[in-house]
């Protein structure tokens, strides 16, 4: 295993491609090891203690792992030596399978991974937008709420690309992905100075920790609650994968990429519902809750700018 961690792409069966090494040690991860176990078991108490204190301003805590490509498509590795069956966020999920606002995806997104579409891009490390939509409704029925009945039908279109695994392999093997163009009721309502100065200069896909846009859907078939998410890129900030679907849901949806949760901003905004998304391969990493959204609002974006740039997307 150590041989395969000094690698950072697992070339797989028919082209697919897995994320192994990068700055989270990916395939580490994937280790019975006592530090392995008491971090997560850090983590379980940091979930919980989050939805406690969620529940005592009166909003529901929601939160979930986006599983790996590992630990979804163990059977498209090529001879890679790892136990899919101690995914972090598979132990995670034991720790907290009484927990009503913890949404296990692995077991749906495994349960589906043979099905016509594919759930994961080959060549990237992302969720397709029918993975995306198969996470979505769980958490949509963590929430309480219903899906609008034709989100599954919104217009798609091809997109052919070097996506972030192709990109790191000397052939740069490039795929055709579907993309689906969600938003029709949902439309912006603030982008913060950090988003709006990125996109300005033609940067908007170098932006990652600080983002922070509101959402808002007059339809008078969205679901009345406000929600806040604490994301990272299967969610993402523009209108796309996650954010889009949640965005013409609820009537007013903010997203931060932050894994580290701004209670002061949760507090100013007193949403319904608060939700947390972030990648298996971050759990690394155990947040300590002291994110500082308004450091990234400031005219003087400079410091928290170049903090955004060197976070690492792997």
């Amino acid at each position: 295993m150590a041989r395969r961690n000094r690698e950072l792409v697992h070339r797989g069966r028919e082209g697919w491609l897995f994320l192994i090494g990068g700055t989270n040690g990916v395939l580490d991860q994937y280790r019975c090891t006592l530090r392995n176990g008491w971090h997560l078991r850090r983590w379980a108490r940091l979930i919980e203690a989050r939805a406690a204190r969620a529940r005592a301003l009166g909003i529901r805590y929601v939160h979930t792992i986006v599983p790996e490509k590992l630990t979804v498509y163990d059977d498209r590795t090529l001879d890679l030596a790892y136990d899919p069956r101690l995914s972090p966020a598979r132990r995670l999920a034991r720790r907290l399978d009484r927990m009503s606002g913890f949404v296990d995806l692995v077991a749906p997104l495994r349960a589906a991974r043979d099905g016509a579409v594919p759930l994961f891009r080959r060549t990237d490390s992302h969720w397709t937008y029918d993975g995306c939509l198969l996470g979505y409704r769980a958490l949509m029925r963590a929430c309480g709420a219903v899906p609008p009945p034709d989100i599954a039908e919104r217009p798609r279109f091809e997109t052919e690309g070097l996506w972030d695994l192709g990109d790191k392999l000397p052939d740069r093997p490039r795929e055709t992905v579907t993309n689906w163009a969600v938003l029709r009721e949902a439309s912006r309502a603030y982008a913060s100075p950090l988003v709006e100065a990125y996109e300005a200069a033609g940067r908007a896909g170098d932006l990652h920790v600080g983002a922070h846009v509101i959402y808002r859907n007059p339809s008078p078939h969205a679901d009345p609650r406000t929600l806040v998410l604490f994301g990272d890129s299967y969610a993402h900030y523009a209108p796309i994968l996650l954010t889009s679907l949640l965005a013409e849901s609820f009537r007013e949806l903010h997203f931060v990429w932050s894994s580290s949760l701004d209670w002061a901003y949760v507090e100013r905004v007193r949403p319904d519902l608060l939700m947390f998304e972030m990648a298996e391969r971050f759990l690394t990493r155990l947040p300590d809750d002291r994110f500082d959204l308004a450091a990234y609002e400031r005219p003087d974006m400079d410091k928290p700018a170049r903090w955004a740039e060197a976070a690492p997307v792997v």
